[in-house]
């Protein structure tokens, strides 16, 4: 089995966290990066106290954001929240998306983040998605025709998706940063997107081989 699995020292992967953060939308990114050696680390607007989940988790961030450098990062992660449109509080971090994809490194945003993005300007001239596209359209944002009817999109080092998609969304954020060959990315998704039972020795053999 060829393998176009990235082995090169990975730096850590930055995930977002504030206030109403929706639980499910990175759980299969996360766990799984883990899983292939990527440290995980959240980054909120300040690091001197918890933040609360949809679900009503509290997680103690890692980092400040305003300290976060995308040279030290192989990727940040931007979920949803219901504070992306109650008001501006989390453009923050819409900014330092822009920091990132300035930089080469990349980002990937679901749901409400999406809306984060088209505020800052970032999918005016990038191929993004979203829940549905009129959501985006009340942003204002000049990238309508950009905007494309799918579960995931990856332009460059730019990733978006909706909030229905989190298994898709980790499929394009794995093949971006080339944890899985395409062989073994294909299993994955079939097995955790369609339960289609076909795709589990394909993922063994490839962990057995060394090539998942």
């Amino acid at each position: 089995m060829t393998s176009n699995v990235n082995t090169a020292p990975r730096k850590p992967v930055h995930l977002a966290v504030y206030d109403t953060y929706a639980d499910w939308e990175t759980g299969h990114t996360t766990a799984h990066l883990a899983q292939r050696g990527y440290e995980i680390r959240t980054v909120a607007l300040a690091d001197d106290k918890p933040v609360t989940t949809m679900a009503g988790i509290r997680i103690q961030p890692d980092s400040a954001l305003a300290d976060l450098d995308p040279a030290e990062s192989s990727l940040l992660i931007l979920t949803g929240a219901e504070l992306w449109d109650t008001g501006d509080s989390l453009a923050p971090f819409a900014a330092k998306a822009r920091e990132f994809l300035a930089a080469g490194v990349p980002v990937a945003a679901i749901c409400g983040a999406t809306a984060g993005l088209a505020r800052e300007g970032l999918l005016d001239d990038r191929a993004h998605t979203s829940a549905v596209s009129f959501y985006l359209a009340e942003t204002g944002y000049a990238g309508a025709d950009r905007y494309v009817e799918a579960d995931a999109v990856t332009d460059g080092d730019l990733i978006t998706a909706g909030p229905t998609e989190p298994v898709a969304f980790a499929r394009e954020v794995f093949a971006r940063l080339g944890v899985y060959g395409p062989e073994v990315l294909d299993a994955w998704y079939r097995l955790f997107h369609d339960s289609d039972a076909s795709a589990y020795p394909v993922l063994m053999a490839a962990e057995a081989s060394g090539d998942a």
